[in-house]
This record gives C-alpha cells, structure tokens and sequence, in this order.
C-alpha cells in the first residue's frame, strides 16, 4: 500500500534530523528501505522536491545533498555554512541580504524564486 505523501515527507525529514550532516537522495533511500524494501528512489526525489518547495528542506547545490530547514524562512534568504572537514552544516539568517541579492538580480532582468546562500570553510571546532 502506498504512503500519503504528508506520511513519506514526514518519514524522510525524520531521517534527515537524527543525522547531523547533508544526506543524498540515495542515502536517504538506503535508510528508508530498511522499512520499504520495495522503496524505488523517484518516491524520494519526488519527496524531497516537495520538502524543497515547501522550504522544509533545503537542497546543497554544491554538493548533491540536503538537510532540514532549521529556521522560519517566509521571505528569507537561508545561508547554509558547509564545514568542508566534518560536514556539519549550519544554518543562519540572510534576510538582511535580500535587497542587496534583488538588485543584483534585477541588472540583468533576473527574476529570482528562491534565494540560498552556500558557503564553504571550516567551523569552529575544526579551526581549533
């Protein structure tokens, strides 16, 4: 029998906040088979483009993986800080860089659906 799809998105950002670093598509299937053998991965990517749209989940362009929205993202911009050493990935406020992003955007007859910011370093506790 075939999940709601408010069950499969409920099933899959459960599994992508008990793990504390970005998870792929495939990564998230291998966890749901375990349940869902038969489970095939457009049942997840489909999931997850629909977490992706409703702001639940954010994708990581850069590096093909995705993560639990962490913060109320209405008319935000989510800046996601990607540690290049562990993995961990946090999560802040960009709003203030809405405007800046728009203008920028309208220079070139631009217009923006959705704006996330990517930036790649190290956190704290790997600088230490």
């Amino acid at each position: 029998m075939r999940k709601q799809a408010a069950i499969r998105q409920s099933d899959v950002l459960d599994i992508l906040k008990k793990h504390n670093k970005p998870m792929t598509a495939y990564a998230i299937l291998d966890r749901m088979k375990l349940v869902e053998p038969d489970l095939a991965a457009p049942t997840v990517y489909r999931t997850l483009a629909a977490l992706t749209d409703q702001g639940r989940a954010h994708r990581l362009e850069s590096i093909k993986a995705f993560v639990p929205c962490r913060c109320n993202h209405e008319a935000a911009v989510p800046i996601l800080a990607i540690c290049e050493d562990c993995g961990i990935v946090e999560e802040h406020d960009g709003t203030p860089l809405l405007p800046q992003l728009t203008t920028i955007s309208a220079q070139s007859a631009f217009s923006a659906t959705r704006h996330i910011v990517e930036i790649h370093g190290r956190c704290q506790n790997c600088i230490a």
